[in-house]
């Protein structure tokens, strides 16, 4: 079996002439938690995108469960969750996820999501009248009913409150603790001491992949923030 869940060597993204990711290079290991954090507008969803192989424009190498970014194969083996909810407001969640299962052939998984997300009790709720942390979790079981082995979430807490942060970092754990592997990206930096790793960008540039405690020795810091205002504030390679 493959090792790492991701690997990037070189990593470009073209986009309006310019380039908007600048030569990346950084793995994920499998069953993982890794956390992409940085400022808005520093590439972090253009990463996912290139990852989930809906971006144009990538170039390099960068592969996804052993196989090339993008290939078919890799369809039914990725969750991606977008920052806003990609489900239908209009439906009740369960006749939404529903019919997300009958696009993947997972119709038996229905009740089992519906569980592992705390909605079992709403499902028959319309989407479009359910609290904002409710709706996100509306997605991740949506992205969750094909079992995926890689799970790929952008910016799935922000704007909840610290309690909805809590419970979703909690489902993340479960699912790594099960072998799912996840990338997380993030501009809140108190998630970053729920990551094994972290990666941090900046204007297209990784300008650090380690560990929190890493970090912290690195910057010479007591704290996530401290030390990401660090590393942003500093010079850029």
């Amino acid at each position: 079996m493959v090792s790492y869940a991701v690997e990037a060597v070189g990593l470009r993204v073209r986009r309006g002439g310019g380039d908007v990711l600048h030569g990346l290079d950084f793995t994920v290991t499998r069953g993982s938690v890794t956390g992409l954090l940085g400022p808005s507008g520093g590439g972090k969803t253009t990463l996912m995108r290139a990852v989930v192989g809906v971006q144009k424009g990538v170039r390099g190498h960068l592969t996804v469960l052993g196989e090339r970014a993008g290939s078919p194969s890799l369809r039914a083996r990725i969750g991606y969750v977008t920052q806003s909810p990609a489900v239908y407001a209009d439906l009740s969640v369960r006749a939404n996820l529903d019919y997300f299962a009958a696009l993947l052939g997972a119709g038996a998984r229905v009740n089992s999501v519906l569980r592992d997300v705390a909605l079992h009790d709403v499902a028959d709720q319309v989407v479009g009248s359910l609290s904002g942390g409710q709706r996100a979790r509306v997605s991740l079981a949506a992205a969750l009913l094909g079992c995926p082995d890689l799970l790929v979430l952008d910016e799935p807490t922000v704007g909840l409150d610290p309690v909805l942060r809590r419970d979703l970092w909690a489902i993340f754990g479960d699912l790594a603790a099960t072998g799912t592997t996840l990338l997380v990206s993030s501009h809140v930096m108190d998630e970053a001491v729920r990551c094994d790793r972290l990666l941090l960008l900046r204007d297209g540039r990784l300008v650090a992949d380690d560990t929190l405690n890493g970090l912290l020795v690195r910057t010479g810091t007591s704290d996530a923030e401290a030390a990401f205002l660090a590393l942003a504030e500093g010079p850029c390679s």
